[in-house]
């Protein structure tokens, strides 16, 4: 390959729309073009739902929905996501700024622009540094119980406004409480608006799809788009209604002036004290988003057979948010349902996400004005349906059948992100589910095994009728061997071996499932080295993997071994065996 061409491939990988615009054309654009009417018209409500979450403008929203589907369309590998605002990002986001006491809406705008510039630095950093393993400390248990805290505590905040009540709270507890204290001031004409807008998304989410092809005969996948385009059936309806009835005089809250215009470009106003402040909650949600956005983007490249690139993908949604902080936004992530309405109407490439962006600066233009009576109920209600969808309470009972160690981590999670704060709970199951990681592993699995009759396989001794001989004693090691667990592996074949000592002439150590020795582990194998030495038994290994054998070559210990390094376990236990014996005189025992 030439230094040009490697230049050129190498230029891609960071800018992969010098890959795939090479090749647009008109059944791509045709594609993208319908697509991005769909998912424009869908993000419209949600955009303005989700900046009402994350208690910002509504306005907000829109702007934060506008370049960053840009950039992403230039960096991003997935054919299909669509960057913007979510709900559990949304939700990080109020739970980052709460504590900052901002007393303005302006500082509060700002701030949350800050944190989408601050998220945004932290992906292009770890993009750089290729760090998508990062994501990887967070198990799908975690996430799970994460998430379902999420959409509890979002459903519940949006409560409120369903009811017409000004009730705070950032907990569960806290939400709950407030929204008991207030009942008395519930507004009724708000309540009513806010439940048949529930109850009207949730048929359209439920019945309409299937209605849709019972009546008309719509395929599947478009009866699924329309219904999910339903929110706008939604605000178009209570809009009208609020105007109509003039139901802001009967005390119903809406959205009120949105400015239109351009989203505002420039760096905001940064403050050292609250930039350090915002630090901690920008990595939390850089990962939370990123493990969110990737799992999306995995999902719909594997219906196409298609492929992402994570490290790519965190430079991509870097570049999304840095735009986010700059254009007035908050930060950003790929979401699920307007993924799945973009793939299913039939998204081509990234270039469908710059044509929502178009429509929606369009929406930001023009139509903010008609949104003035746009009822607070009723965004309330496009958030309550949108995130129930995301509660899976079933995640704890198969954790409890599955492995108890997993519940401990969802029950954690749920419990302090509900009970004590988003960040403490979504921290404290990393932390759990690191211990106990941590303690699984430093407690070995070390199994005595012998032939299966007839094969060369060698099973746990407990499981199976097997053939071993008291001579030679094999254990097969389960786990990578590191200083967690050096010290109990090294106990528990010393335990072994004295239950028969005076029998036992060979340890074999059967290493199929060790991948990493470290230098404690080392130090152990070469203390049991000697010690069976000084009893005159002799220690072998068997089926030791190259890269562990590379790192043995580099110590003493292969020339201080007693025994031998046998490629198999069955070359192993046919030598020693051979060794013990006399010819014809070998015996097994079952």
């Amino acid at each position: 390959m030439t230094t040009s061409s490697s230049s050129l491939a190498r230029l891609k990988s960071y800018l992969p729309i010098l890959d795939w615009g090479r090749s647009y054309g008109r059944t791509e654009l045709t594609g993208d073009l319908i697509a991005a009417v769909i998912v424009t018209i869908m993000l419209i409500p949600q955009s303005l739902a989700y900046a009402l979450l994350a208690g910002l403008p509504a306005q907000v929203g829109l702007y934060a929905s506008i370049l960053p589907l840009v950039f992403y369309a230039i960096f991003g590998t997935s054919r299909a996501l669509a960057v913007g605002p979510v709900a559990v990002v949304s939700l990080m986001t109020a739970s980052a700024l709460a504590p900052l006491g901002l007393q303005s809406v302006a500082d509060y705008t700002a701030a949350a622009a800050v944190l989408a510039l601050v998220s945004g630095l932290i992906l292009l950093a770890m993009g750089l540094l290729r760090l998508g393993v990062v994501a990887n400390f967070l198990s799908h248990p975690v996430i799970a119980g994460f998430i379902t805290a999420s959409g509890i505590l979002i459903a519940a905040s949006q409560a409120k406004h369903i009811l017409g009540i000004k009730a705070g709270g950032h907990t569960l507890p806290e939400i709950l409480t407030e929204i008991i204290r207030q009942l008395p001031n519930v507004n009724w004409p708000t309540l009513v608006i806010g439940l048949i807008a529930l109850g009207f998304l949730f048929w359209v989410r439920k019945g309409l799809a299937g209605l849709l092809k019972a009546t008309f005969g719509i395929s599947a996948k478009t009866a699924s788009t329309i219904a999910r385009v339903g929110p706008v059936f939604a605000v178009i309806g209570t809009t009208v209604a609020a105007w109509a009835l003039d139901l802001p005089g009967a005390g119903v809250a809406v959205v009120g002036q949105v400015p239109t215009g351009l989203p505002p470009l420039g760096l905001p106003t940064i403050d050292f004290g609250t930039l350090g402040a915002l630090l901690v909650p920008a990595i939390l949600i850089s990962i939370i988003g990123y493990v969110e956005s990737v799992s999306v983007a995995q999902t719909l490249a594997a219906k196409r057979k298609q492929r992402i690139e994570p490290n790519q993908e965190l430079i991509a949604l870097g570049a999304a948010n840095i735009s986010s902080g700059l254009s007035g936004g908050y930060p950003v992530t790929g979401g699920f349902a307007r993924s799945v309405v973009n793939f299913d109407a039939g998204a081509e490439t990234p270039a469908a996400g710059a044509f929502t962006a178009v429509g929606l600066l369009l929406a930001a233009l023009l139509l903010t004005p008609l949104l003035f009576f746009l009822p607070k109920a009723t965004l309330a209600a496009t958030i309550i349906v949108a995130v129930l969808s995301l509660v899976d309470l079933q995640i704890l009972s198969r954790a409890w059948g599955y492995s108890k160690a997993d519940f401990t981590a969802v029950l954690v999670t749920i419990l302090l992100t509900l009970g004590v704060g988003v960040e403490i709970g979504v921290a404290a199951g990393v932390l759990v589910s690191l211990a106990l990681f941590v303690w699984k592993t430093s407690r070995p699995h070390v199994a005595e095994v012998g032939q299966v009759p007839g094969s060369q396989h060698f099973r746990n001794v407990l499981r199976h009728k097997v053939i071993t001989d008291p001579a030679v004693l094999t254990l097969r090691i389960d786990e990578s061997l590191y200083f967690a667990n050096a010290r109990r592996m090294e106990d528990l074949i010393l335990a072994r071996v004295y239950r028969n000592k005076d029998e036992i002439k060979h340890v074999v150590l059967m290493c199929s499932a060790v991948n990493e020795v470290d230098l404690s582990a080392l130090e152990s194998l070469e203390a049991i080295n000697h010690r069976l030495a000084d009893q005159g038994i002799k220690l072998h290994l068997s089926e030791v993997k190259g890269p562990v054998m590379d790192r043995l070559k580099c110590s003493h210990f292969l020339d201080e071994l007693s025994g031998q390094v046998f490629l198999s376990q069955y070359d192993a236990f046919v030598a020693l065996i051979e060794r013990e014996h006399a010819p014809g005189g070998s015996k097994s025992a079952a």
